[in-house]
C-alpha cells in the first residue's frame, strides 16, 4: 500500500496491543515466506510516559518519563493509519525482519527503540504520539451516557 510508508504513525486495532500507537519501520507489501501477506515491522509504545509537573523533583520526572516499547510484525489489516508521521533516523538500520529470529537481537532492538523514543519525548516533539488514545470509556462514563452525549450511535 503506497500510503503505508516508513515513518507513518498507525494505531493497532486487534490483539494484545489494540489501541496502541506505532510507527512503521519497514513496510512489506507483497509478503514473504514466513508472513505470506502484506505486513509491516512496527515499533510502538506499550506503556506511555506518565504526566509530570514542575513541582516534581528531577528524579521523579525522570522516572515518570520512561517508556516501555515493543516491536512487532503486524498484518496491514490490523493497522489503522493516521495523518501523522514520525521521523526516526536511529531506527532505520536497527530493526528489520531478521531482528525477530534471535531473542538477544530483539532485546537489543527494543533498547535502541526505547532510547530513541525517550529522546524524542524529552525533546518535546510529536507530543501526540506519546499520549494514550482516549475513548468514552476513559472519560468515566457508561455507554448510556455516552449515547446521550452523542459519541455512540
Amino acid at each position: 500500500m503506497k500510503f503505508l510508508k516508513v515513518g507513518r504513525v498507525a494505531i493497532i486495532t486487534r490483539g494484545r496491543y489494540a489501541g496502541k500507537k506505532v510507527v512503521i519501520i519497514q513496510p512489506i507489501d507483497n509478503g514473504n515466506k514466513p508472513h505470506p501477506f502484506g505486513h509491516a515491522v512496527v515499533a510502538g509504545i506499550e506503556r506511555y510516559p506518565s504526566k509530570i509537573t514542575r513541582r516534581m523533583s528531577k528524579t521523579r520526572q525522570e522516572k515518570r518519563s520512561k517508556i516501555k516499547p515493543f516491536i512487532k510484525v503486524i498484518n496491514y489489516n490490523h493497522l489503522m493509519p493516521t495523518r501523522y508521521t514520525l521521523e526516526l533516523e536511529g531506527l532505520k538500520g536497527a530493526i528489520s525482519g531478521e531482528t525477530f529470529k534471535e531473542v538477544s537481537q530483539r532485546e537489543d532492538a527494543k533498547k535502541t527503540v526505547k532510547n530513541v523514543l525517550e529522546d524524542r519525548y524529552k525533546s518535546g516533539k510529536n507530543r501526540w504520539f506519546f499520549t494514550p488514545l482516549r475513548s468514552w470509556r476513559d472519560k468515566g462514563c457508561n455507554q448510556e451516557s455516552a449515547r446521550v452525549m452523542g459519541s455512540l450511535k
